[in-house]
């Protein structure tokens, strides 16, 4: 009997329990629809109205501390030290906050408004980027420019697209600066012209020889392509451009990292077409000398032939009045188009290491060697040397004495070689 009362009591409290939970299950469902209202998946609730935007910030910006220099110390056969000093060029991302009309290539920004929370599409003078949607808010949202925005000859805009409008605000991508990343030549003469590759070249509004301030014409021929005429008369030797260029309505200026050469004022043994300075060729097989199959500045070059397995020095000599040791020439430079394969040759002359003749290039020093492709133009720029130096990295063309009257080049047999033929131009000592 006492067995049966329990189970009745306890029956009877459960069923009471289920009522209130009958009751209380439906009021959290209710309440957690309430919260849903309030909250997505994302942390917020976009808003359903048409989308503003009310300013753009900057986020970070990338930027070169020219402080951060690196200095090398090397020391001379008597203990002299020699401090080089090179600059930064490396940009680092630094934070950064403030609102801008203008944004830069590769920086990030916030553009900041309201119902921005549905943003589907994000696009800078019509070309549509990615977004990261984890980034959104219903105030902000945050890109990046990529470096495919056209910035030259189209409305500035950014539109953002959401789900119930577009906004479309004034934005203007700067354009980058002139950056040259190739040429058609490092040389020049009075009046040549040489052909420039890079970005943003449409910009440009002026350019001069950074040495002296000589004015450089300049055709363009497209933001990709321009072409310098060089000054008719300098005094330099050799320089970097100064690009006067417009950006943002305003006037700026960069110099550029490539360096050219005036071979009017250098040394020349070969260019315009022919020997010059009394230099004529010594070499040691045939066919040689001035060859009209292949010119890299002109009509005609300086022909070099190995015979399979020779063993040759080809190049050229000045008997008389020779060249002196001048310590004011800095660089050897030349063009050499290379033959059917690659091949590796050793820089030789008369007052040099080993003389004018047969330097196997494991004897060879770092200056004297050099790799030259197949079937293309080389540029080389040679560090040159004072006599007694021991810097293996800079040629010392007169290390056994002065005048010096031989230059050429050896090109070691091996197994397999078959007959090549090589062309050099513009062949110079630069200042």
């Amino acid at each position: 009997m006492y067995l049966n009362k329990s189970k009745t009591l306890y029956m009877k409290k459960i069923m009471r329990i289920s009522k209130i939970y009958y009751w209380i299950l439906p009021a959290l469902v209710i309440s957690g629809m309430g919260a849903c209202k309030k909250y997505n998946s994302a942390g917020f609730t976009a808003g359903t109205g048409a989308p503003t935007i009310s300013s753009v910030r900057t986020i970070s910006k990338t930027s070169v501390d020219s402080s951060r220099t690196t200095s090398i110390i090397t020391y001379n056969s008597s203990g002299l030290a020699t401090t080089v000093t090179n600059p930064n060029y490396s940009p680092q991302l630094t934070a950064f906050d403030s609102t801008t009309v203008t944004g830069k290539l590769g920086n990030t920004y916030a553009a900041m408004g309201a119902n921005l929370g549905s943003t589907s599409k994000i696009l800078l003078n019509g070309v549509s980027i990615y977004f990261n949607r984890a980034l959104i808010s219903d105030k902000s949202v945050i890109f990046t420019i990529p470096t495919n925005i056209p910035t030259i000859g189209q409305k500035n805009t950014l539109q953002i697209v959401t789900l119930h409008g577009t906004i479309t605000y004034n934005f203007t991508t700067l354009s980058p600066p002139p950056t040259i990343t190739a040429v058609s030549d490092y040389d020049f003469t009075a009046g040549s012209q040489i052909a420039l590759m890079g970005v943003s070249l449409s910009t440009v509004t002026g350019i001069k020889l950074k040495s002296t301030g000589d004015v450089v014409n300049f055709s363009i021929k497209s933001d990709t392509t321009m072409v310098l005429t060089m000054p008719a008369q300098s005094t330099v030797t050799e320089s970097t451009l100064v690009f006067s260029y417009s950006s943002a309505g305003k006037t700026l200026q960069i110099t550029s990292t490539v360096v050219f050469n005036d071979l009017d004022n250098g040394y020349m043994i070969f260019a315009n077409n022919n020997f010059r300075n009394a230099w004529a060729d010594n070499s040691w097989s045939g066919p040689s000398g001035v060859s009209t199959n292949a010119s890299h500045s002109g009509t005609a070059s300086a022909q070099a032939t190995y015979p399979a397995g020779g063993w040759k020095v080809e190049g050229w000599a000045n008997w008389y009045p020779s060249i002196p040791y001048d310590a004011s020439y800095k660089y050897l430079t030349f063009w050499v188009k290379g033959g059917s394969a690659a091949h590796t040759l050793v820089l030789v002359g008369d007052q040099m290491k080993g003389g004018y003749g047969q330097i196997q290039n494991a004897n060879a020093y770092a200056a004297q060697l050099i790799t030259v492709p197949a079937k293309v133009w080389t540029f080389f720029k040679i560090p040159l040397a004072p006599p007694g130096s021991t810097n293996v990295n800079a040629l010392n063309y007169w290390a056994n004495g002065s005048p010096a009257k031989q230059l050429g080049f050896f090109l070691q047999g091996m197994s397999g070689d078959v007959d090549e033929t090589m062309y050099f131009d513009e062949v110079a000592f630069i200042k």
